[in-house]
């Protein structure tokens, strides 16, 4: 398997999965789902210093589901795969 080590204070995470259900039990077809916003992190980046030197700490880990901006990111093939490269300050939140 081919790797993508992001660089800086970037993050690459995979989207789960979106529901082919919608609430009203009507089964969506690809064109009409939306992105997900909800990810997987694969791979932390090289991180970053602050002005005095010291290391900047990433508040996510690898394996953590997060809640992603919407349009954030930039989307690349990984094996075949759809992955994002985003800024860490693009993730929203962990879900828990």
């Amino acid at each position: 398997m081919a790797s993508i080590k992001p660089l800086g204070q970037r993050v690459l995470v995979k989207r789960l999965e979106a529901d082919t259900i919608s609430a009203g039990g009507i089964v969506l077809p690809d064109s009409a789902k939306e992105k997900p916003q909800e990810a997987e992190v694969i791979a932390l980046g090289t991180g970053s210093k602050d002005d005095n030197g010291k290391d900047i700490e990433f508040s996510v880990k690898v394996g953590d589901k997060v809640l992603i901006s919407k349009y954030g990111g930039t989307e690349v093939k990984l094996d075949g795969e759809e992955v994002l490269i985003l800024s860490e300050a693009d993730i929203l939140g962990i879900v828990g």
